[in-house]
């Protein structure tokens, strides 16, 4: 089998890459390299097809789907913050470049493709844990465009038999997270102010909680989604069920890398939620989908991929 991955020298495109590689198919990937890395994929690049483009060019998109059974969309501005300060940018890459790849797949007539759809599409609603079954309310122009993609993927499967189906991810972390951007996930910016000996920021109380996810389970799902019959057109959350408080996480890091973390304390940030947790049920039950890496050892192996990478430095 072939996969394209767009978004494939980013954090979790890469892993999916070296996991497609490992199960000994063939992949291509897509990325314009804005935010993914070509080292990300140092052990995989002379193994796949490299193709440096954006998916806002509808011609680089048809010419990396040809001859893909599969893609898996992940290229996208990931931002909220960003999406809160250049809504007009977060729409073109994440609206019209989700389109372009659902018209590159369509006219390459693939078997599926599976959407990297995010949490954010539930917003703040105070039910818990987040079931598909919920209705949207993002707080975002990130979490409206990550929903229309979920909504032009489903369409695509009803007008043109596209299969199509969506994996919203759940503050997925992990090696490879790039910590050095404001806009970086908590745990990558966590980590590295640890190494260096800096108060992390947290923006908050401290006890807002998320499911973190780590990188490996969501691969697992992800592939899951591309083949498991029945899933065509569904929406799967890509989490692990449970959830912990920020300041839980800076305790738990303490004892992993054995030093004191004192954080320091900001305003919350707009479009940020309070709680955010996933149920899982539905992805059991489709994609036989179970979290094989728990919170706290994806936390101790990324800690010792970050000690590796920045602690020297």
């Amino acid at each position: 089998m072939r996969y394209l991955v767009t978004g494939g020298a980013g954090f979790i495109g890469s892993h999916l890459v070296d996991e497609i590689l490992r199960r000994g198919h063939q992949a291509a990937v897509l990325d314009d390299l804005s935010s993914g890395k070509e080292e990300n994929l140092a052990d995989a690049r002379s193994r796949i097809d490299f193709h440096v483009g954006s998916v806002t060019d509808l011609a680089s998109v048809q010419s990396a789907c040809r001859g893909a059974d599969y893609v898996l969309h992940l290229a996208a501005r990931v931002s909220v913050p960003r999406s809160v300060q250049d809504p007009i940018e977060t729409n073109r890459v994440n609206i019209d470049g989700t389109l372009n790849v659902l018209v590159a797949a369509r006219d390459a007539k693939v078997r599926r493709v599976v959407y990297a759809a995010s949490s954010s599409a539930y917003g703040e609603s105070p039910a818990l844990p987040k079931a598909e079954t919920m209705r949207p309310e993002p707080l975002s122009p990130y979490g409206v465009a990550k929903y229309t993609g979920e909504l032009y993927a489903q369409v695509f499967g009803r007008v043109y038999g596209l299969e199509n189906a969506s994996v919203r991810y759940f503050n997925v972390f992990g090696p490879r997270q790039d910590p050095s951007s404001q806009y970086s996930g908590v745990l990558s910016r966590f980590m590295l102010a640890a190494i260096q000996g800096q108060p992390p920021v947290v923006y908050g109380d401290g006890e807002q909680s998320r499911d973190f996810t780590y990188v490996e389970n969501v691969v697992d799902e992800t592939l899951r989604a591309c083949e498991a019959s029945g899933a065509s057109g569904m929406v799967f959350n890509g989490g692990t069920g449970a959830r912990i408080t920020l300041d839980q996480v800076l305790r738990l890091l303490e004892t992993i890398a054995g030093k004191k973390i004192q954080a320091k304390y900001d305003a919350p940030r707009p479009g940020d939620i309070r709680h955010s947790q996933a149920d899982i049920s539905l992805a059991r039950t489709v994609l036989g989908y179970e979290p094989r890496v728990s919170f706290e050892e994806g936390l101790k192996r990324t800690w010792q991929w970050y000690l590796a990478a920045y602690g020297a430095k």
